[in-house]
């Protein structure tokens, strides 16, 4: 098993750091997003690179009742 995975401080958050912190698939976050109950936005040209906002990422857990104490991830 490896350590936790961490997102330096201040940094928008990836798929793969968000479903490691709620221990769920890529494939999971990718439905949240598309279904607009997680907010984020692309970097890059083409398809580019999905990323998250600390904030959106926090208010997605405030309002889903889930205390940053139980990530897997420290954010």
């Amino acid at each position: 098993m490896s350590a936790p995975q961490q997102a330096p401080d201040g940094r928008p958050l990836g798929v793969r750091v968000i479903a490691t912190a709620l221990r769920v698939d890529q494939t999971t976050v990718y439905r949240e997003i598309k279904s607009g109950r997680l907010p984020s936005y692309r970097v890059g040209s083409g398809r580019g690179t999905i990323r998250v906002s600390r904030a959106a990422f926090m208010q997605y857990l405030d309002d889903r009742g889930i205390p940053t104490s139980e990530l897997a991830v420290a954010l």
